[in-house]
């Protein structure tokens, strides 16, 4: 599997978007991560070694405490690769507007409901 691969897979779950969410405002404990889901801190941490084994987050070890934060480097590159269909779809949503612009304005009442 790719790095982009585990990337997309491992933000194929709601509860690890969620996680990431809260790790944009900022690092976070377990503890942390795990308040705001009815789920157990065991499934919390399987969760994070799921985005920690794709590189979007890491841990940092600061004494007995291991708050994780995002790991700019892969989200970056996961950005990048969307950027990539993102400006395909905007090309091809102003090649609509050109074709619906150039509809004569009665053609256009017509479809209205």
């Amino acid at each position: 599997m790719t790095d982009l691969d585990q990337s997309f897979a491992a933000l194929a779950d709601p509860t690890r978007r969620a996680i990431l969410a809260r790790l944009a405002e900022g690092e976070a404990t377990v503890q942390d991560l795990a308040r705001p889901f009815a789920i157990s801190q065991p499934a919390i941490s399987r969760h994070l070694r799921v985005l920690e084994d794709a590189g979007l987050i890491e841990t940092r070890i600061d004494g007995t405490s291991r708050p994780r934060r995002l790991k700019p480097d892969t989200m970056a590159q996961l950005w990048g690769w969307l950027g990539q269909y993102r400006a395909l779809w905007e090309a091809q949503f102003q090649r609509l507007d050109a074709v619906l612009d150039s509809l004569p304005d009665d053609a256009a009442n017509e479809r209205k409901p």
